[in-house]
């Protein structure tokens, strides 16, 4: 008795269920392994075209830098022309300036991506400008970082509960107060603080951001400096962004408060705090999320007027000097720091996301 061969749409199909090989093939059986490699793929094409942009940008500014530099060392000192002539090629090349602007982009991408090198900084010749970025990057993200925390969470806090006791006079208090100054500028705020505080009581420093008789250390005395005169610039900041967090949380809570998963909640004898805190906010959270982290991508070049009021030694303060004098390898660095923090921060909210909740399935 012979075996009959298998009918050819019989083993077709079986042909067809064998798993493929091939990167497309593994890519369509994990599908959030793919949706991340796309996303980091497309993250990078982002991230390459802003910095192109940012630096064709700056070097189509007016101005030359090493001219104004030159101008600016022969009004103090005597060179003949043949030696201004060599000081002004050697700085042009040192800061990458000689060539066509095509060659300059080129030779700045290369040094960027392979030796993370920016070039050295005018403003601090000839300190290379990533160790004048590096040395304000700390005091912007201690002050603006914290900031942004702190008015994340009090914004998140008060407007929940505005949006959950709305009708109630302390509700329409506090949603008026929001609406009416959550769009007031951040050193409008600080003026007055500083006109309240500093200058009229007296009880807080107006400028600085620590007491120049103690030396910096991790210490008590340097610390308690450190929070005395940040307390100004930092309560500016948090005010303005608690207000803005109050209102967007009130409009997100409102909405969900008639849901019948709240009513089935309240049915059921649960306490109104639980059902606000693990019911209602639940709901709000996740956006807040997503905004929270945008936000805090744009610390690094967000307040450069609160920083340039208090004398803050940031970043913004940091990018106001390198305009006024044109270090191009000073601005394009702190510029690619607010890109790149930009970009990473919603690359990594995209990734989260669809771990928080379920219902984000960004890859099908």
């Amino acid at each position: 008795m012979t075996a009959e061969a298998p009918p050819e749409e019989a083993a077709d199909r079986t042909q067809d269920s064998a798993p493929s090989p091939g990167v497309r093939a593994w890519m369509a059986r994990h599908p959030l392994a793919a949706y991340a490699v796309r996303r980091f793929g497309l993250y990078l094409v982002e991230l390459w075209g802003a910095l192109t942009i940012a630096f064709f940008f700056f070097r189509l500014m007016p101005g030359d830098p090493i001219q104004t530099l030159i101008q600016s060392l022969q009004q103090n000192y005597i060179y003949n022309a043949q030696a201004s002539a060599e000081i002004i090629a050697r700085y042009r090349s040192e800061f990458g300036l000689d060539g066509n602007i095509f060659s300059q982009y080129l030779k700045y991408m290369e040094k960027l991506i392979l030796h993370g090198d920016l070039g050295p900084s005018l403003i601090s010749y000839p300190t290379p400008a990533q160790d004048v970025i590096l040395r304000a990057l700390p005091w912007t993200i201690g002050l603006l970082g914290i900031a942004a925390v702190l008015s994340w969470i009090f914004g998140l806090a008060l407007g929940a509960v505005a949006g959950w006791r709305r009708g109630k006079l302390g509700s329409r208090i506090l949603t008026n107060l929001s609406i009416a100054l959550s769009h007031v500028p951040f050193f409008f705020v600080a003026l007055i603080l500083v006109y309240v505080f500093a200058y009229t009581l007296g009880w807080l420093p107006a400028r600085s951001a620590y007491d120049s008789n103690i030396s910096p250390g991790f210490d008590l005395a340097f610390i308690g400096s450190l929070l005395k005169y940040g307390l100004l610039p930092g309560l500016s900041i948090v005010l303005i962004g608690t207000f803005g967090w109050i209102l967007s949380t009130r409009m997100l809570m409102v909405p969900v408060l008639g849901e019948d998963y709240l009513v089935y909640a309240e049915a059921k004898g649960l306490k109104p705090w639980r059902i606000l805190t693990r019911y209602a906010l639940r709901n709000c959270y996740l956006p807040q999320v997503t905004a929270f982290g945008i936000s805090l991508g744009f610390i690094f070049n967000g307040n450069v007027l609160v920083e340039q009021l208090f004398n803050y030694p940031g970043l913004g303060t940091t990018l106001v000097t390198a305009i006024q004098q044109l270090d191009f390898n000073t601005i394009l660095g702190v510029t690619d720091i607010a890109i790149f923090s930009v970009l990473t921060a919603v690359l990594l909210l995209d990734l989260v996301l669809p771990l928080l909740d379920p219902r984000v399935k960004y890859w099908k």
